[in-house]
């Protein structure tokens, strides 16, 4: 923590008026199968620190239906309770880190139609975009790019690519130990954890 923000911190404190900073990690995957809750646990550990607080935020709970609000979301005017709520859940987060796996050179569906149930919501939020894949989802997080230079996202400059094999997971499709399969890579995280602590 540099110094600067340090006496601001303390300064919030004497006055009493701060608030801890929340980082919304946002699973987009909801395949069955998906490995992404095991990654999100171990990316909520990795980006534990004392100026933010993080919470975990999977699609396939919050369970939206394809998109069915009748108007656009740039006007805001939502009827139904799950956009209202989901609004709410986006507005109330400072930051959100987008965990999602590569599907067909692009990213799930399921993600896109969480992004779009919204618009304004978006405008202005620190992004942070953590792929997986073969060779990191590289192609998702370049697909993704474009959404979020649409909205008006403030893209973080460290987007982790998490590259993943076979030998990482035992016969039922979990990571035999997730420290070791990522330890060659935790740096990423590490760097991105160092960047929203600046930016927040």
């Amino acid at each position: 923590i540099s110094f600067k923000k340090s006496i601001r911190l303390e300064c919030s404190f004497i006055k009493g008026d701060f608030t801890m900073k929340k980082v919304g990690i946002i699973i987009g995957s909801s395949r069955p199968s998906r490995i992404s809750p095991e990654i999100a646990d171990w990316l909520n550990q990795q980006l534990s620190s004392d100026q933010f607080e993080t919470e975990i935020i999977d699609l396939a709970k919050v369970n939206l239906p394809f998109l069915d609000e009748e108007e656009v979301p740039a006007k805001q005017e939502y009827k139904q309770e799950h956009s209202i709520d989901w609004s709410s859940k986006i507005k109330s987060l400072d930051s959100v880190v987008l965990l999602f796996p590569q599907y067909n050179w692009s990213f799930p569906a399921v993600l896109k139609n969480a992004v779009d149930y919204l618009a304004v919501e978006w405008k202005n939020k620190i992004v942070a975009l953590v792929s997986y894949g073969s060779h990191g989802g590289l192609q998702a997080q370049m697909s993704f790019n474009m959404i979020a230079v649409g909205l008006k996202m403030q893209p973080t400059s460290v987007n982790p690519l998490l590259t993943i094999n076979g030998e990482m997971f035992d016969e039922d499709n979990h990571f035999k130990d997730i420290n070791n399969a990522f330890s060659s890579q935790a740096y990423k995280v590490e760097l991105l954890k160092e960047e929203l602590n600046h930016l927040l």
